[in-house]
């Protein structure tokens, strides 16, 4: 059976974008995690300092790996894409030491957002924890760097279909019924491209269908998106980038100066009412 790629014209999502320079501010990240901001992006969030170390230590980290998701790059951590939670938590505690090794002497950025967001929440009686299972635990963030020719680097796609269909094993799959939130810490940027691009849609499951991304929502089709506006996030090191990652988003393809692109990504949501979870 054939899906029918452009049937209907996708549904136009009006969107909430924040932008703006200086210190990370918990209140607007609760914002986007009960879906009343649709994207934050935060200039100079922390120090090119720190952004330069932690690409250093990237590059030279011994548990460097490539990607063998159809895109091209190299990876630190652990990703619950397409893995049963097994293979997923027991993947995060070997990544572990890792991961930790990229913050190696520095003030982590990622786990002092983290930390802080898990003050506020407390005080409104929310837990913040991250993932987990009685194979392991979920770690801090996972350090992405890729290269991409043509138009997109990454092809568009929504982070809510992977969530959905994660499996019963993963405690995870209750907040893909509220707002996942993905976020992104970059310590390393290209001069030209590599930015977030965010279209202003949130497929429901019968718009995944028709494209054929109903577990993976990855990748949406351009005839698909078409006449959907979008908006263009452009990035430098230093940055923190916070969006609804049930709208499709895409990276767009990037210069060769030499310059990779470097992504500390996470995930987090609300299982429960009281209950929010952080994931890679």
């Amino acid at each position: 059976m054939e899906t029918n790629q452009v049937s209907q014209a996708p549904a136009t999502s009006p969107v909430a974008i924040r932008e703006r320079t200086g210190s990370i501010s918990t209140a607007e990240i609760i914002s986007v995690l009960k879906g009343e901001i649709t994207a934050l992006h935060i200039r100079q969030a922390f120090s090119t300092e720190i952004a330069e170390e932690i690409t250093a230590n990237f590059s030279g980290s011994p548990g460097l790996k490539e990607r063998k998701d159809g895109v091209p790059g190299q990876y630190v951590g652990a990703s619950h894409y397409r893995k049963d939670a097994a293979s997923y938590f027991a993947e995060a505690e070997t990544a572990r030491p890792y991961v930790d090794a990229l913050f190696e002497n520095l003030v982590d950025p990622v786990r002092a957002l983290f930390d802080g967001l898990k003050r506020e929440l407390r005080k409104q009686g929310i837990e913040l924890r991250l993932a987990r299972s009685k194979h392991g635990q979920a770690n801090v963030c996972r350090a992405l760097s890729w290269s991409g020719g043509g138009t997109f680097s990454l092809d568009p796609h929504d982070d809510v279909a992977q969530v959905l269909c994660a499996g019963n094993d993963y405690e995870l799959s209750a907040v893909a019924h509220n707002t996942v939130a993905a976020l992104n810490f970059y310590p390393s940027m290209p001069e030209e491209g590599g930015n977030l691009r965010l279209w202003s849609h949130k497929p429901t499951v019968t718009d995944r269908r028709s494209q054929g991304v109903e577990t993976t929502g990855y990748p949406y089709s351009a005839a698909y998106l078409e006449g959907v506006p979008c908006r263009d996030f452009q990035l430098r090191a230093g940055d923190i980038g916070l969006i609804d990652g049930g709208f499709v988003h895409g990276v767009t393809g990037q210069s060769g100066n030499g310059k990779r692109r470097l992504v500390l990504n996470s995930f987090f949501g609300f299982a429960r009412p009281d209950l929010v979870l952080w994931w890679t």
